[in-house]
């Protein structure tokens, strides 16, 4: 789908007050500078300050305001889905991410890619969320291996078909690039500046930080078994199942060969415990598997992505 302008410039905001109207005059002399038509969508998340009134009077500007606090992926969701740029930037509305860099973003995106995450190579934040950071990213190392070095890294350009099959929830925001990746889309990285926040609080905590991890583990599902739920599921189920009349066949052969009392002895429950919970994960896996393939087909698409055909 073309878009009505070249570039959509999409900040999430909530309770930025103090940042909004520098934030929208930054974005739009970037923007200026590029020489490219261009709209800036400001999401307000549910803000209880003056965000929104601070908002007025500011132009270009499209505002979408949510009824309450969402959260950031599903005010990223809400703007992108009203973008109408051929090209769609995301970023934060706090001021750290600076909106001069996205010539950069637009400029590796020339060399071929699809989307181009934001690397924030020297971060101006407290040492906690520092740690909190760079656990979670050695952890997306293990579990997604992208080759994205900073994925909380807000400020991301991407195309807008890169969006045509994509919906965010929970705080999927973060790894819009390893889903892109996981579609087959080509994915770069390039190194941009970081600023120390000088008005507002962070938003994030370590409620945000179990929620990536969970959203974490889904991609992990995806990239992994998305295709083929039944050989993690139904492979595990067989194991433990397996496990279990091993446990059960040995109990036998001690009652019945060796005369050995097994009433008092908890191996016989853990043998009917593999063997039940085997069972039940692999008819986990069968009706996975159903329901991937119902997913699919009423999304009317198949788990690959054509990038183009060619007729000659």
């Amino acid at each position: 789908m073309e878009g009505t302008f070249d570039l959509s410039v999409v900040v999430p905001l909530y309770n930025e007050e103090g940042n909004v109207k520098a934030l929208h005059a930054k974005v739009l002399v970037a923007c200026q500078n590029l020489g490219k038509s261009f709209e800036i969508i400001f999401i307000d998340d549910g803000s209880k300050d003056a965000t929104v009134a601070n908002c007025q009077g500011l132009s270009p500007l499209k505002l979408i305001e949510f009824r309450k606090n969402f959260g950031q992926t599903a005010a990223f969701d809400a703007g992108i889905k009203s973008a109408r740029g051929n090209i769609v930037v995301t970023m934060d509305g706090d001021l750290q991410n600076d909106p001069a860099d996205i010539k950069l973003l637009l400029a590796e995106m020339d060399k071929g890619y699809d989307a181009v995450s934001g690397w924030r190579a020297k971060r101006k934040d407290p040492i906690m969320k520092k740690i909190f950071s760079r656990t979670a990213n050695a952890l997306r190392k293990i579990l997604i291996q992208d080759k994205i070095h900073d994925s909380g890294c807000s400020l991301k350009a991407y195309r807008r078909e890169c969006f045509d099959d994509v919906d965010l929830f929970g705080e999927m925001h973060r790894f819009i690039p390893a889903i892109l990746e996981l579609q087959g889309y080509k994915v770069g990285e390039v190194k941009v500046s970081h600023h120390p926040r000088t008005s507002g609080v962070t938003k994030y905590n370590w409620k945000r930080g179990i929620k990536g991890f969970v959203d974490m583990i889904s991609i992990w599902f995806w990239r992994k078994y998305a295709n083929r739920p039944l050989h993690l599921f139904g492979g595990t189920g067989i194991v433990m199942s397996f496990l279990g009349i091993v446990i059960l066949i040995w109990m036998a052969i001690e009652k019945i060969f060796l005369g050995i009392a097994i009433s008092d002895r908890i191996w016989p429950l853990m043998g009917v415990f593999f063997v039940m919970i085997g069972i039940q994960l692999f008819i986990f896996g069968l009706l996975a598997d159903i329901l991937i393939k119902n997913y699919y087909k009423e999304r009317k698409m198949m788990n690959y992505n054509i990038k183009e055909i060619v007729e000659q």
